[in-house]
């Protein structure tokens, strides 16, 4: 069994939709950032990337490389495909979004849905949770929102290519 931790953090942009977990939040200021910049999705790629000591987000999604806009959930899927490659499987992933004013309990169910749906695993495995940062920081200030991702992978395969 292997751990993992990421982080992602993006600054509010008031042209963009707000997409966390692949689900777009009604009449929220979305986020700056190449892709659609979902701190969520970010954040669990980057742990699972870490857990299976594959590098990071940066080394396989590249600014350069990703269309402004391209949905993050696809990252997700490439990561999972990286994860089987090397042998490995996702037992569980506890996430908390940092962000002010935005409710995300109507959320909840369907960003876990998304987010396991592009890892191809049991939705049950997902944790999504929020808080906000009692208008302290950034966060507090309402400039940017951010994500922080813990996840436990395991070895599958002894046999596995590592990448």
């Amino acid at each position: 069994m292997r751990t993992g931790i990421g982080f992602d953090v993006h600054a509010f942009d008031e042209t963009r939709p707000l997409v966390l977990a692949g689900v777009t939040i009604d009449n929220a200021i979305g986020l700056a950032g190449w892709s659609d910049a979902d701190v969520v999705s970010h954040a669990i790629a980057d742990a699972l990337l870490g857990a299976a000591g594959l590098g990071d987000l940066g080394t396989h999604f590249p600014e350069e490389a990703v269309a402004e806009g391209s949905s993050s959930l696809e990252m997700l899927t490439h990561t999972a495909n990286l994860l089987q490659v090397g042998g490995y499987e996702v037992v569980n992933i506890d996430t908390v979004v940092m962000i002010q004013d935005i409710k995300i309990a109507p959320y909840r169910t369907i960003m876990a849905e998304r987010v396991a749906d592009a890892l191809g695993i049991d939705a049950e495995k997902v944790s999504i949770k929020a808080t906000t940062t009692d208008r302290l920081g950034f966060v507090g200030r309402q400039e940017g929102a951010a994500a922080l991702a813990i996840v436990l992978v395991d070895s599958v395969r002894l046999d596995a290519v590592q990448l």
